[in-house]
């Protein structure tokens, strides 16, 4: 008995060994895929790295994730009438004026030093260092607080040799509530317009393509002749390229009578055949959901359909002898079994949407960003590779939130998957 227990115990130490050597190599090919770049991205976010350029980066804490999330609300005051009587608000660039930052960094030291300011000046003033303060009264009242009967001195030349920095808010929008106009501003309007241009373009394709997905899973599902050749049939524009079906809804979406839908709307009298569809701010947006939709859909129904033929045909078989009808059928059986197949799908599609790129660079370019193409510009053509990083991990940030949003939601968890 106590050899069968010893033996017992040495082929379990032997399985979790080659458990752990088994896991191992997974951790290793995960930390170099996704955990290394991730924390490399994350790194790089805090500095002012230029890409490909030839001067070491250096910190700049909070300061690029400041500049793409810092919002301004102000209200605008009314400053008279126009002809018709209405109401006249003060111009959005009035309410947002120029905005001064200053901080000391390891540069600064360097140079007070040089300047002759002395030992106990350059501890007083460390407590400064790094910290980044608007306004240039609000900075000298701080370091007069630091220096104390030495600031009439030297006060000047910290000042002067302080890293300055200059934002200005833009408006990004204005509402009308409660009868007062309000405006928001933003640091940088092209990030936080993006935000939204993204996570509305994700909203709209991925309600779209659940809904027609499970229609068209439902409708392949069912037995009829030349069923083999729909479900392929299905597959085709999920199967062009990106890059294919994105030039060739540009061309039907042509601002010309050579574009499709201005041929078409012109036959049904809705335009004169010059709808410049792609150069309108109002149908851009329209537009990209319109073509990921018809792209998309069929990878929604596939999916869709892999969770249908799990059900038992002898639950449908039941109903149909209890006189169930088709309609209560689907609420009461088709929608609850597939709620693990349809969390699986919104998962994968949500995060593919977020994620969105090659859609708007090609179809788009500049004109309208989404998060990716944002942040892709800002490193490519502005080479500010610290600043597209922390847009980088605000995508990532977002993009994990709705994971676990959509597995607390939908009660997605290991269990049920493997069971």
């Amino acid at each position: 008995m106590a050899k069968r227990s010893h033996a017992n115990y040495t082929l379990r130490k032997r399985e979790e060994k080659t458990a752990y050597l088994m896991v191992f190599p997974a951790l290793l090919v995960v930390f170099v895929v996704a955990i290394y770049p991730l924390g490399s991205a994350i790194l790089t976010s805090f500095t002012n790295a230029t890409f490909a350029g030839d001067h070491p980066p250096s910190f700049v804490g909070l300061s690029n994730y400041t500049n793409l999330l810092s919002i301004r609300v102000r209200v605008l005051k009314p400053v008279g009438n126009d002809a018709e009587g209405e109401l006249l608000y003060e111009s959005p660039s009035a309410t947002f004026p120029r905005v001064e930052t200053f901080r000391l960094t390891a540069s600064s030291f360097n140079e007070l030093r040089k300047v002759g300011l002395p030992l106990t000046a350059l501890e007083r003033l460390k407590t400064l260092r790094r910290r980044s303060i608007q306004g240039r009264s609000e900075f000298q009242s701080a370091v007069e607080d630091r220096l104390g009967s030495q600031a009439k001195q030297y006060l000047a030349k910290v000042v002067d040799n302080a890293q300055r920095t200059t934002y200005r808010y833009s408006s990004i929008g204005q509402l009308s509530l409660f009868g007062a106009r309000i405006v928001i501003g933003a640091r940088d309007g092209d990030f936080l317009i993006a935000v939204g241009n993204t996570l509305l373009f994700t909203i709209v394709t991925v309600a779209m393509e659940t809904v027609l997905g499970l229609l068209l899973a439902l409708l392949i599902n069912r037995k009829f002749s030349g069923r083999g050749a729909m479900r392929a049939l299905m597959l085709l524009p999920w199967a062009v390229p990106t890059a294919v079906s994105s030039r060739m809804w540009e061309w039907m979406f042509g601002a010309t009578r050579t574009g499709f839908f201005n041929v078409v709307f012109q036959k049904l009298g809705l335009g004169n055949g010059q709808i410049p569809f792609l150069q309108l701010p109002s149908w851009q947006l329209p537009a990209m959901c319109v073509i990921d939709i018809w792209k998309t859909t069929p990878f929604m129904a596939l999916l869709i359909l892999a969770g249908l033929q799990q059900i038992p045909a002898e639950l449908y078989e039941a109903c149909e002898v209890d006189g169930v009808g088709r309609v209560r059928q689907l609420f009461a059986i088709t929608l609850p079994l597939l709620r693990q197949a349809i969390a699986v799908a919104l998962v994968f599609r949500t995060l593919d949407a977020l994620r969105v790129f090659d859609l708007f660079q090609i179809v788009l370019g500049e004109s309208k960003y989404s998060m990716a193409s944002f942040t892709y510009y800002e490193l490519i053509q502005s080479r500010a590779a610290g600043y597209s990083s922390a847009s980088g991990v605000l995508i990532f940030i977002v993009v994990f939130a709705f994971a676990i949003l959509y597995t607390r939601l939908l009660r997605v968890n290991a269990e049920s998957d493997l069971g």
